[in-house]
């Protein structure tokens, strides 16, 4: 008996042993297949030396202060989701090891790296600290997604294929527009970009910091700008802010970012998107008055005056101010969209422009812009403007930052000026839609997807071979006009961000989309390890995406998304999960359905998921009159026009204004549809006209048929059914369509405007009209003044 325990002990210590010894077996996941950096980098070639793992005997090399930091660094973040502390040593080692150094031979790009890894170790040289600093990204990118969690990671092979990576960007200038005025972003929100853009090495930062929203940074000599300036009454009541920057809350952004090879450059805006600062400072405009932090988005007539010495006196101190907590070389001063207005009626600028020898006013801003530039060179900074600097000459040495277009740039090179191409017009705008408005969060307008952005290419044909180089690279803006939280300012940037960043670093003829969206599914799940939301492409449908649709006999529809995603969908009611029926093919319908369709990604993660209610209907929907244009012209029952009610006053919630009651209103008949939103003016309100509409009647449909009804107006009933409702977000664009089964005849009408400032948008600057058009077809109509009719 005893010798039997002896040789089962034996036998169990040997099977431990061998457990040990083999190294285990890891699934790995399909996101992780393959390499997945971004940007995709010159040249890389996979070889045969096999691939290197990491373990807990893995050791940085590095020789110097300034590459031991920066290794140590990575080894932290490595620690926190491998689990092992890696040591850090200065000699050479001749296995597992990760070695970075600095050659500055290796190219005259000091972005440049080299990256050769085998099962020894990895070997990674740049050109300066900086390119050291993204072969260890280019390593990160190289391990499993997994690797960017803040927490270990079991069941993960930390694994680095064997390659030999020769790299360098395209263009020095990469880089991102975040707009804090709009609406703020929090320190630590701050930081989280600036990892992500560190990831993706895109190197620059440009910090929008002033606006007629907001002054968003401390300035001590002037303490009212961030006391008055950095809040403001919303339309809808309440306050928001302040929100503003400390000096050392700057600094501190500042050098997390330098030391993630970030540079960080400040906007100053002058001299138009100014009131934040004239609220603070009203003696710096033309004609001095109580003025109020802007609540809606746009443009303000009143700018700083140009006529003025004190002016440049507060510009100079604030710039100074503002100089020590950025060491970027660069500064920018805005320049864009500055009216003339004031200026125009102005004696002091007028008195300007006569002392000065100048033309006109476009020139007056010149004069204003080359002053502030030439105060900016005393103190070694290069001055960046957008592209309206242009206008009425251009300031010695200033760089255009080109957004209206490709035009401003090639003019600027024309004029042998650098340039940044970051035009709307072709994607760079990354606030914009990045699919269907109807299914997307509400946004500004536009359309950006993101194989636009990624198509994107800076060396415009327009510029000669002998001006490309003053192309200094691309820059997305990610204005934040709509971008009420985080979340969602997250999702706007990214995956769209990825792009930018290869379009400012690979060279065209390595750029393919396609494998750039299989590379995105594997940062996706990076960002998920950093808690980052992110745009995931939603099932789409043709000529507009409709969650509300009636039919007869069948329906038939096809889905689409903006890159190749799988989608999934159910019809019993269930959410869909990745395990749910895969669309493949147009669904065809022959009965009310509840349809529940999203997308998924390798990772598992599902896009929202869509509710899509279609209702099947025996017949189409009775008319209320079946009744043609000609027997209405000689009913002598109606007459052409909808009857309105209008309350001049402050309804607050479009609930009410059914049942409100008010000495101050109107009522009529409205016979021009486009005139619904006839501007009041109401007393007491903030320099807005805010009051409560509602419209009703009878419009015709000439033949039975399956109608899509759209409209921005805030709510809508056709046939006494409310079948839009634009008041549970911000009313801009039409959103909620519906389509409805509608036989011939008189259907009757209602719909309801409340004029109002609602998150920064005036609903008075919507069309306010209703539009249909036949189910299937692309373009819409507003419903036309001669089919709408009241009872006399």
């Amino acid at each position: 008996m005893r010798k039997y325990f002896h040789a089962l002990a034996a036998a169990l210590l040997a099977t431990l042993f061998i457990t040990a010894c083999t190294p285990k077996e890891y699934v790995v996941k399909p996101y992780n297949e393959g390499i997945n950096i971004i940007p995709q980098p010159v040249e890389l070639t996979e070889t045969t030396s096999g691939a290197f793992t990491l373990n807990r005997n893995t050791v940085f090399v590095a020789e110097g202060d300034t590459l031991a930091g920066i290794a140590k660094l990575f080894a932290d973040k490595l620690m926190a989701s491998t689990g092992y502390k890696f040591g850090l040593v200065s000699a050479p080692v001749s296995s597992n090891y990760i070695r970075i150094s600095v050659d500055p031979s290796i190219s005259e790009n000091h972005e440049a790296y080299t990256f050769n890894s085998s099962e020894a170790g990895i070997d990674i040289v740049g050109a300066t600290p900086q390119g050291a600093f993204y072969g260890l990204q280019t390593l990160l990118q190289l391990l499993p997604a997994e690797v960017e969690s803040s927490k270990r990671v079991e069941d993960v092979a930390w694994t680095i294929p064997a390659v030999s990576i020769k790299d360098y960007p395209r263009y020095h200038y990469r880089g991102l527009l975040l707009d804090a005025c709009r609406h703020f972003i929090t320190v630590e929100d701050m930081k989280k970009h600036i990892d992500i853009l560190s990831m993706l090495k895109v190197n620059k930062l440009h910090w929008h910091l002033t606006e007629d929203q907001a002054w968003r940074i401390e300035i001590k000599k002037y303490p009212r700008l961030v006391e008055v300036g950095s809040v403001r009454t919303e339309g809808e009541g309440f306050e928001y802010g302040p929100f503003y920057y400390t000096q050392e809350e700057i600094k501190d952004i500042v050098a997390y970012a330098a030391e993630r090879y970030v540079e960080i450059i400040p906007e100053i805006e002058l001299p138009g998107h100014a009131m934040a600062a004239l609220v603070a400072y009203p003696e710096l405009a033309c004609f001095p008055r109580d003025f109020k932090v802007r609540n809606i988005w746009g443009v303000e007539d009143d700018v700083f005056c140009a006529g003025k010495e004190e002016v440049f006196k507060f510009l100079e101190d604030v710039i100074s101010e503002v100089i020590p907590l950025f060491p970027s070389k660069y500064f920018h001063i805005g320049g864009d969209e500055c009216p003339k207005t004031r200026w125009k009626e102005c004696p002091l600028c007028q008195a300007r422009i006569k002392a000065e020898n100048l033309k006109d006013e476009h020139e007056l801003q010149s004069y204003f812009i080359t002053r502030i530039g030439r105060f900016l060179a005393e103190n070694n900074k290069a001055l960046i403007g957008w592209d309206e600097i242009l206008e009425g000459g251009l300031a010695p040495s200033a760089i255009v930052m080109s957004w209206r277009g490709e035009e401003g740039g090639i003019a600027a090179t024309e004029l042998n000026h650098e340039v940044i191409m970051s035009p709307w017009t072709t994607g760079l705008y990354i606030d914009a839609y990045q699919g269907d408005h109807n299914v997307e969060p509400v946004a500004i307008g536009g359309y950006s997807t993101l194989e636009r952005v990624y198509s994107y290419n800076p060396a415009s044909d327009k510029i000669p071979a002998e001006k490309q180089h003053l192309i200094l690279g691309p820059q997305a803006n990610l204005w934040g006009e709509y971008l009420y939280d985080e979340s969602i300012r997250q999702y706007y940037a990214y995956p769209r961000m990825f792009a930018l960043a290869e379009i400012g670093w690979t060279p065209v003829d390595r750029k393919d989309f396609h494998d750039f969206s299989r590379r995105v599914n594997n940062t996706y799940v990076r960002l998920d390890m950093h808690d980052v939301n992110y745009h995931i492409p939603l099932p789409e449908q043709e000529n507009g995406s409709l969650d509300r649709i009636q039919f007869i006999d069948s329906l038939t529809i096809p889905f689409k998304t903006t890159r190749p995603v799988k989608m999934v969908y159910t019809t019993d009611g269930s959410e869909p999960n990745e395990k749910s029926t895969e669309y493949t093919a147009p669904l065809t319908f022959n009965e009310t359905t509840t349809l529940k369709i999203a997308s998924v990604l390798p990772s598992g993660v599902l896009s929202k998921v869509r509710t899509l209610t279609l209702t099947k209907l025996d017949n189409y929907t009775a008319p209320v009159e079946a009744i043609d244009s000609v027997a209405l012209a000689s009913s002598g029952v109606y007459a052409q026009g909808l009857k309105f009610i209008t309350h001049k006053e402050d309804v607050r919630k479009v609930e009410d204004l059914a049942s409100h009651q008010s000495a101050n209103m109107e009522s009529g008949i409205l016979t021009a549809l486009k005139d619904a939103n006839k501007s009041y003016l109401v007393p007491g309100t903030f320099d807005f006209n805010i009051f409560g509409t509602i419209i009703e009647g009878y419009f015709l449909i000439p033949e039975p048929g399956v109608y899509v009804f759209q409209s921005d107006v805030n709510r809508v009933w056709i046939n006494g059914e409310l079948v839009i409702d634009n008041s549970k977000e911000v009313p801009r664009y039409s959103r909620q369509d519906v389509a409805l089964a509608l036989g011939a005849g008189l259907h009757s009408i209602k719909y309801e405007i409340q004029a109002k400032v609602q998150g920064g948008w005036p609903t008075l600057w919507n069309d306010n009209r209703v539009a249909y058009k036949s189910y299937n077809t692309p373009k819409s109509a507003p419903i036309e003044d001669y089919r709408v009719f009241h009872k006399k």
